[in-house]
């Protein structure tokens, strides 16, 4: 008999290769019913499996979360069949699951395109309705090479003959229709629902390989109610008005052009956003941390010891000076990364414990080589500047500095609008450096961190484990923003190095006199700030903060009488600090107000004839069709206290 235990910690004994099934209509008819799929030993697996050995098992429903993989899963075998009913002849390759949806690769001569896509929801709700059962058989090689062969799926066959030997070869069978797959899948194509929807067709080459054929791809998302389904689609409409990318456009931010993959053109209302972005991070360090600023270019050498050279190699840049006396045998790299430099800022000049912790910040330029299809606007480039920090302090001082970072943190989010956060411990990979003795107290340190974090700011803050998810060199705390329309951005991370510093030599003198390497950690907040300027784009739809916005305030006359007065708005405006432009251009104010609305300035103070004579201005605010006439200085005087930077009101 095996003993199996049920999440209430219950225990009863079956006879082995019992199913989840089995033992699902043992306890209720109605239990089995609702049951999609079970977790042994917290794995998901068919419910039809037999359990040979004892195990912890879950009964797994539609609600469960962990069944919305299932979901998607099995609809991208309903949409695989629905093609080849609606094109026989139609090729299947692979049908993966991905975030927030799935997609099915066809191989056809004719690519599909969005205009097939009524036909297939059409079927795929057919194959849907007739509810067949999910089978799973294990097959031969030589049986599913003939059977696919006899088919004509060539691309089957390959994905036969790559799976090792030693792993069983899976069929899935719905109804008449059948797939190559690992599983697992629900019962039947039933508990697929309703609430799914095909979204976009690209071309993909087969196995990611340009030699290889071109393939049609489907992508499709799938939830568990239709109300997910709902709010999905609406959050990315809402994606989709706030990108970024157009709103610079209409904001005059910014451009990227062919000759400069990756790099971003700055005009001048994008560079003074960035500039207010970085003036704000610069007054949240001033007295806490040293700013430097290390080398753009630095010899090979220094990347191999740093272990750069062999763990990062494909993404940096390579430099070779061009002159005709150049040395050829030194190769040299732009920096991925400014913590190497950083660490021979450290190393310049004997070091004692005293001096520590010592923070050194760095605004640095990085480069890293992203593949062109990666390329995204400003979240996704090949050179970019990181608010990038070293704190190099003793053991003792490694739980108090990674507090007072997570305070630094959070604080810095709460200023930009964002108050629902998530700081995950990511911990040792597979692939690592350091002795084991080195991450079990690392990881026990960044524990402790975390239980202190929840509990100091526990209503803003979810905290969660990572595992295997940290640097190859130290555990570290990622911090995930949410935005207004409920996506996740990985921005902020504090990773423990006990490394690095060894590596290059680095020591300070201790207490007793002795060399002792310093604890490193690498601390960002922002992470790149042209991707974090995106996500504010992004997050407050181009309304920024009037504290933020790169134009504050646009003077705009309703006739030339007023231009004199106009322009000494603008100045006095000016002087009280405000980021102000004048419209004198003989435009209806009508027409100045829609094209100043679309650019997203905060605030427009229009001035005709009256205004000029009594010394006021009517103010209009972005998103707002009401005006508010008020007197000149008392409209400064507001608009100047609402231009002041959270921190700077706080008296940081």
């Amino acid at each position: 008999m095996i003993s199996v235990t049920f999440p209430d910690g219950a225990q009863r004994q079956f006879a082995p290769g019992t199913t989840g099934l089995d033992i699902a209509k043992g306890i209720s008819p109605s239990l089995a019913k609702r049951t999609v799929a079970m977790a042994v030993d917290g794995v998901l697996a068919d419910l039809a499996d037999p359990l040979t050995k004892d195990a912890k098992l879950e009964f797994i429903n539609r609600d469960d979360p962990r069944a919305l993989e299932l979901i998607r899963h099995d609809c991208a075998h309903v949409l695989a069949e629905a093609v080849q009913s609606l094109w026989p002849g139609t090729q299947v390759t692979i049908g993966p699951v991905i975030e927030n949806g799935f997609y099915y690769d066809f191989s056809r001569n004719q690519p599909f395109t969005p205009e097939d896509f009524a036909a297939i929801e059409k079927k795929m709700r057919e194959i849907i309705a007739r509810d067949a059962p999910f089978t799973k058989e294990v097959w031969s090689r030589d049986k599913a090479i003939s059977f696919f062969e006899e088919k004509g799926e060539a691309f089957k066959v390959e994905l036969v003959e790559a799976i090792p030997a030693d792993q069983d070869l899976k069929i899935y069978k719905q109804g008449d229709w059948l797939d190559l797959c690992r599983g697992p899948h629900m019962t039947s194509t039933g508990k697929i629902g309703s609430a799914f929807k095909l979204m976009k067709v690209a071309g993909a080459y087969w196995r990611g390989d340009s030699n290889k054929p071109m393939l049609s791809r489907i992508y499709g998302t799938a939830f568990a109610k239709q109300d997910d389904l709902d709010a999905y689609l609406h959050q990315l409409e809402e994606a989709e008005r706030r990108d970024h990318r157009r709103l610079a456009r209409e904001m005059d931010l910014f451009h990227f052009q062919e000759e400069g993959p990756g790099a971003i053109f700055w005009h001048p209302k994008g560079w003074t956003l960035f500039q207010t972005l970085m003036a704000y991070m610069r007054r949240r360090l001033a007295g806490d941390y040293a700013e430097v600023n290390a080398p753009q270019v630095l010899d090979k050498s220094l990347w191999e010891t740093s272990g750069h050279w062999g763990w990062y190699r494909e993404a940096m840049f390579m430099a070779k000076p061009a002159g005709d006396e150049a040395d050829e045998e030194r190769i040299y790299a732009l920096k991925p990364m400014n913590c190497p430099g950083h660490v021979q800022i450290f190393k310049h000049g004997l070091r004692s414990y005293r001096e520590l912790p010592m923070r050194l910040a760095e605004f640095g330029i990085v480069h890293r080589y992203e593949p062109s299809g990666a390329l995204h606007g400003v979240m996704r480039v090949r050179a970019f500047t990181q608010d990038d920090a070293h704190i190099f302090c003793t053991e003792e001082q490694l739980a108090e500095e990674c507090l007072k970072i997570n305070d630094l943190i959070l604080s810095v989010y709460r200023d930009f609008g964002f108050d629902k956060i998530v700081v995950k411990l990511s911990t040792r990979p597979e692939k690592r450096v350091g002795t084991d003795a080195m991450w079990d107290h690392a990881e026990s340190v960044m524990m402790r961190v975390l239980d202190e974090i929840k509990a100091r700011h526990g209503n803003i803050v979810t905290v969660a484990l990572n595992p295997g998810e940290g640097a190859f060199y130290g555990p570290k705390f990622e911090y995930v923003l949410r935005d207004a329309i409920g996506r996740d951005w990985q921005c902020g991370t504090t990773q423990v190095d006990f490394n690095l510093p060894e590596r290059f030599g680095a020591f300070y003198i201790a207490a007793n006199g002795e060399k002792t390497p310093p604890v490193m950690v690498h601390r960002a907040i922002c992470g790149s700030l042209e991707r974090f300027t995106g996500i504010l784009i992004e997050h407050h739809a181009g309304h920024l903060p009037l504290w933020l916005s790169p134009t504050q305030i646009v003077v705009a006359t309703i006739t030339q009488e007023a231009d004199d007065y106009a322009m000494e708005v603008t100045a006095l405006a000016r002087k009280r600090g405000l980021r102000v432009d004048p419209d004198l251009r003989n435009e209806k104010i009508n027409y100045k107000v829609r094209e100043h609305s679309l650019a997203k300035i905060p605030v427009m103070l229009v001035a005709g004839r009256k205004e000029a004579a009594e010394r006021t201005v009517s103010i209009r605010r972005l998103g707002s069709q009401q005006q508010v006439s008020m007197s000149l200085d008392e409209a400064l005087a507001m608009l100047a206290d609402e231009a002041i930077p959270p921190d700077v009101r706080r008296g940081e």
